[in-house]
């Protein structure tokens, strides 16, 4: 008797089965549904198994706590700022235009808004790590860091170091890391740290060793506080390609922030509420965490996203923003792969006549997302926007500003992956003299770039030009 046929039938009921699920069980964007039913339909097989490592949904409970006291003090604070914008009540001290922007994200995220903040703008791995290496010396109480990836190299060991010099001393440190994004970090590294009294935790990690099912929805997020008062944001991963060192990069681009002031009491939170996901060991509420204090004068709100809430708070600000410019937007992303929602506003700023322009890298450290990418600016080059390629080494800042008034630092990229599946944080920043430094940087970048004009896009070769096509298709699950 053959069994062949049976086995074509199962299989074909099995994928069906799988199909129906995905549609009307998972509630996924319908560009995403489509992506994962094809994917189905042409590798039935290996299909579902991607679908496991890649495509389920996160749980739908809530994967972050915190105890009572914390949630309600938060709370609080929240509630209070929404009453007082509510009523024309709260005072700004500038940019009330942009009061639409803060309720959003208050009401959408419980960012707290904060005007009392000094922020130090860094473009350079060197200085940025050495600026934080000076901070984690003068620590007095804790130190907690959060990186996607930490590499045993030189900076490393640098970071390592120090880590444990300030254990030695007293003060409380507690490192998180991705488990994905640190997958090839030796165990020894993290034995010695362990050793010296450093809590570390590993943000969903592999239940096999080198095999992890959850590829999808990785923690992003990059956060460095010391003693509550001093808070690192943005691009920089630890490892030596990003103080320039890498053969493959060369020069690495990013942006970074230090702060200081009371919205480091939100980035503080957010590494609480990671790290007791992670950890055995949560993190109870301590006013030691939460230190008041002012420095300047630069308006901060901390806002992030990920697959386990309902919004996708950190892509419906960069829309915000977007459609409030009234001259410019200046965007800078290793990967561009804007939803419908995004490459709308897009779209609809520089038909409206705003300045917009768009900055990529010369270069993929992806290259289905870089293809991905390459598509996508074909779009924005027909509605009027001016596309940049970085050619000084490998661009890495995830950056937007508007009309030299407000933008929006951190780990998010102009992707689907940032907007949906990773766990990401971004500073949204309100101050004329801080946007204008990060305007000034995007034109030193624009002399190191290339751009990439209607008539060059057209020059494509064919085989580019198919791998564009193909990676647009998939360009919802990458």
């Amino acid at each position: 008797m053959e069994i062949m046929p049976y086995i074509f039938l199962a299989l074909i009921i099995f994928n069906i089965t799988l199909g129906l699920s995905i549609v009307f069980l998972e509630r996924k964007d319908a560009s995403a549904t489509w992506a994962w039913l094809m994917v189905l339909l042409f590798v039935p097989v290996v299909g579902f198994f991607l679908y496991l490592i890649f495509g389920r949904r996160i749980s739908g409970k809530r994967i972050f706590t915190w105890d009572a006291k914390a949630k309600l003090g938060v709370k609080a604070k929240v509630q209070s700022q929404i009453r007082a914008i509510e009523n024309d009540e709260f005072i700004f001290n500038d940019l009330a235009e942009y009061r639409d922007l803060y309720y959003l994200h208050l009401r959408n995220d419980a960012a707290i808004f904060t005007q009392n903040n000094k922020v130090d703008l860094f473009v350079d791995g060197n200085e940025k790590f050495q600026a934080l290496l000076n901070d984690m010396e003068a620590a007095k109480d804790h130190i907690h860091l959060l990186y996607y990836i930490i590499r045993h190299d030189e900076l490393g060991q640098r970071i390592a170091n120090m880590l444990i010099k300030k254990a030695q001393e007293g003060v409380e440190v507690r490192l998180l890391y991705d488990a994905l994004g640190t997958r090839y970090l030796r165990p020894k590294y993290l034995r010695t740290l362990k050793r010296a009294g450093i809590q570390v935790a590993a943000f969903f990690p592999s239940l096999i060793p080198k095999i992890n099912f959850k590829i999808n929805y990785r923690n992003h997020r990059k956060l460095a506080i010391i003693d509550g008062e001093i808070g690192y944001i943005g691009g920089f991963n630890i490892g030596d390609e990003y103080v320039g060192k890498s053969k493959k990069f060369g020069h690495w681009r990013d942006t970074h922030l230090r702060i200081c002031g009371d919205a480091v009491q939100g980035m503080q939170t957010r590494f609480i509420l990671d790290w007791n996901q992670a950890s055995k060991n949560d993190i109870l509420y301590d006013d030691r965490y939460y230190t008041t204090h002012s420095c300047g004068d630069v308006g901060v709100q901390i806002v992030s996203s990920g697959p386990d809430s309902d919004w996708e708070q950190i892509k419906n600000g960069y829309i915000k923003m977007i459609l409030s410019a009234k001259d410019y937007v200046y965007i800078q992303t290793p990967y561009f792969i804007p939803d419908e929602s995004l490459k709308d506003a897009i779209r609809i700023a520089a038909l409206s006549g705003v300045d917009v322009k768009i900055m990529i890298p010369n270069k993929p450290d992806h290259p289905f997302v870089y293809w991905a990418t390459l598509s996508y600016v074909g779009d924005m080059l027909e509605a009027g926007a001016e596309v940049y390629i970085y050619q000084k080494g490998f661009l890495h800042s995830k950056t937007i500003v508007v009309d030299g008034k407000i933008a929006s630092v951190g780990t998010a990229n102009i992707d689907v992956r940032s907007f949906r599946l990773n766990f990401e944080v971004n500073a949204f920043l309100y101050n004329r003299t801080l946007a204008s430094s990060l305007v000034k940087e995007f034109h030193i970048d624009i002399e190191n770039s290339t751009q990439m004009t209607k008539k060059l896009y057209s020059k494509r070769s064919v085989g580019i030009k198919i791998k564009e096509s193909i990676s647009r298709l998939i360009s919802p699950i990458l």
